[in-house]
């Protein structure tokens, strides 16, 4: 074996060993310092939101909401969460690996709650691998995993915010302020695209510079600074998409894109229950942009707040009554956050302990 060779073994070693420590780490532990905060954030959105309306007129259109729509609303968040499962069984089948739908729907659930309350994106993957490694799956397949559904499930997310965005633009349904404002969303999801194209050319370059971002973040939040879990987090961003290089990114797209419209189903089936149908234009436009602030938003556990007040302001500017947006979003995210982040922290615990 030549120097060259082994020097670039030893580099793969070290960055799988260097991503072990990092997934090693107590993240239950650290979710449970935040979990405090996450529940006064939920608490504050529930009891100040349907403040925006009347509180009678909310009770009465909950009253009045359609059973079958309800449970269809929450059939359609199961199947969302097995599409999640199928996603991660897809992504491995790149690397040559497999794992059980169901297992993935487990660690998608566990790494989720985990993630919004430890590290965010980073908690998140780091779980994801540390469970998938443990489920007998290689290094190379198990950073897949906590890579690429993160990728596929925002490219979908930014998909369906811009189609909806140009059909209202197209339609004329869109105020200046509303135009302007997703307009500045889309060239920053932009910019991100491109940045992260141009650091697959430029990957020296580019660790660099999100190093010094990292550091300025932290010393704006008054934390050490540990460039290990940015530079662990880029490389296995890169190795992925050196991986989608070769072929092989059909199937987890369509698992992203099957998941996301289960999702957004149940936002719809929620307005169905309540009376009120919504035309598919609008619905994208206040499902995709607001869990896009949320994910960007990731200060705050789960986008908190930042959901549910940017899907309010969303739907009652494209004319849905205010009492009807309250109750929908609200419903919406208690299927397809809070129940799901309540249900994960017991998987989680389980498989920390099997």
């Amino acid at each position: 074996m030549g120097i060259n060779e082994h020097e670039g073994l030893q580099n793969l070693e070290n960055k799988n060993n260097n991503w072990s420590l990092l997934s090693s780490q107590p993240l239950i532990l650290k979710a449970g310092r935040h979990l405090l905060t996450l529940v006064f954030l939920g608490l504050a959105v529930h009891l100040i939101l349907p403040q925006i309306t009347s509180f009678e007129e909310s009770l009465q259109v909950i009253r009045t909401m359609a059973l079958w729509a309800v449970l269809l609303a929450g059939l359609a968040q199961i199947i969302s969460y097995i599409g999640y499962g199928y996603l991660i069984n897809s992504v491995l089948a790149i690397a040559n690996q497999h794992i059980s739908i169901l297992k993935g729907v487990a660690i998608t659930l566990a790494a989720s709650s985990v993630g919004m309350l430890a590290g965010g994106t980073l908690g998140n993957a780091a779980a994801t691998y540390r469970w998938v490694r443990k489920a007998g799956i290689n290094a190379e397949g198990s950073g897949l995993a906590g890579t690429l559904p993160t990728i596929f499930n925002n490219a979908i997310l930014t998909v369906l915010a811009a189609v909806g965005i140009v059909h209202m633009l197209l339609v004329h349904e869109l105020s200046f302020v509303q135009f302007y404002a997703f307009l500045l969303i889309l060239t920053l999801l932009s910019l991100g695209v491109l940045a992260v194209s141009w650091g697959k050319r430029h990957r020296t370059s580019f660790y660099a510079g999100a190093g010094k971002i990292a550091a300025f973040f932290a010393r704006i939040l008054n934390r050490p600074y540990n460039p290990a879990p940015t530079e662990n987090s880029l490389s296995r961003l890169f190795e992925a998409l050196d991986m989608l290089d070769n072929g092989g990114w059909q199937r987890p797209a369509l698992g992203a894109a099957f998941s996301i419209s289960f999702d957004m189903l149940t936002l719809y089936f929620f307005f169905t229950a309540a009376g009120h149908s919504v035309r598919p234009s609008v619905l994208l436009v206040g499902y995709g942009l607001p869990l896009l602030f949320g994910k960007m938003a990731f200060l705050i556990p789960g986008g908190v707040g930042v959901v549910e007040s940017t899907m309010a302001a969303l739907y009652t500017g494209l004319g849905v009554p205010g009492p009807i947006a309250v109750v929908v979003i609200l419903s919406y995210r208690m299927f397809s956050f809070w129940i799901p982040t309540l249900i994960g922290f017991p998987i989680a615990f389980y498989l920390q302990r099997t």
